[in-house]
């Protein structure tokens, strides 16, 4: 079972790699906005001939703007399609890595990662179910599937071992689930928070790089609220993962809270969404300050994923890489 799960994640990174340039070939060759058309200019008192404003020119009709192609349209639904092949691959590693540990696959990062990734890109497959429009940021869903498998496969990758005595509680399951399914949500936040920023600075007429690859997302208003509902959403979970955590460890150690590193940095990444969630009923505070506190507590997250876990030693030092 170790050896097929081994298998079936390398196969789920080329098969998002697929997925990922579907998308990107839908994203690059689907037809851009229409433009507004000009208001036409009226003049009170004066006559109009069929055209429109006495003495100028007939205003032309803007056609309609073109739908996508054929072509176009089958990429987009190859993509959805891939992008669903690979979540089932990845979904199959992820049990059959749990299968051959007997216990749930989340005892170490490469275990960690591996199951993050997959809540993340099944919520993305939810939400595309509910909204087809978010459709546009598969090409960024799949490349950060891309990147964090290949980094759990090449970089975490550890042999499937027995669970060390203190986490062998039930407590692991009620807590570390609970934290896995935050952090997922978390990583797929923090997709339309940053698509947001491009978009934002696409909206307000910048048109470098990467402003330019925001050109065909939706409007930066409704990333924004997608970005808000997500984080809304997984904060009282990962409130909940914090607050079990810290009974497990009154159980385990004999006190509820020591300022371990990654307690430590637990407790600033609720701060710094707690702080998000209160500057996103702020009116007073600008939608990109907002979002940029969002982003900020992503990479408190990734601090406390890989740097607290591979560069600090504490009672939660379960990295286990070789």
């Amino acid at each position: 079972m170790a050896a097929l799960s081994d298998q079936l994640v390398a196969i789920a990174i080329l098969v998002y790699l697929v997925a990922m340039i579907c998308h990107a070939a839908e994203y690059a060759l689907a037809p851009a906005p229409a433009r507004k058309a000009a208001p036409e200019r009226e003049l009170v008192g004066a006559a109009t001939g069929a055209g429109g404003v006495a003495g100028e020119p007939p205003v032309a009709t803007p056609l309609a703007p073109r739908g996508p192609s054929p072509a176009i349209r089958i990429a987009g639904r190859l993509a959805v399609v891939v992008t669903v092949l690979a979540t089932l691959v990845h979904g199959a590693a992820t049990v059959t890595r749990g299968i051959a540990a007997e216990r749930m696959p989340w005892g170490n990062m490469y275990e960690f990662v591996l199951t993050l990734s997959f809540v993340g890109v099944v919520g993305w497959l939810v939400l595309l179910w509910r909204h087809p429009e978010v459709r546009k940021l598969g090409l960024f869903v799949t490349l950060v599937m891309v990147l964090l498998l290949a980094v759990a496969e090449l970089v975490l990758y550890v042999e499937v071992v027995p669970l060390m005595p203190a986490l062998q509680s039930y407590w692991f399951q009620i807590h570390v689930s609970t934290v896995v399914f935050a952090s997922g949500l978390f990583l797929l936040g923090v997709v339309p928070a940053l698509t947001y920023l491009m978009r934002a600075g696409y909206e307000d007429g910048r048109r470098s790089f990467p402003y330019t690859l925001a050109r065909r997302l939706p409007a930066a208003a409704s990333l924004e609220r997608l970005t808000f509902g997500l984080h809304a959403f997984a904060f009282p979970l990962f409130t909940f993962g914090v607050i079990a955590g810290a009974v497990w460890a009154e159980a385990a150690w004999g006190r509820p809270w020591g300022w371990d590193p990654k307690e430590t940095w637990s407790f600033i990444s609720w701060v710094i969404y707690a702080g998000y969630l209160h500057a996103r009923a702020t009116p007073s505070v600008k939608r990109n300050v907002v979002v940029w506190i969002a982003v900020f507590g992503f990479a408190t997250m990734l601090m406390n994923l890989f740097g607290v876990n591979m560069f600090f030693e504490g009672l939660h030092s379960y990295a286990d890489i070789d």
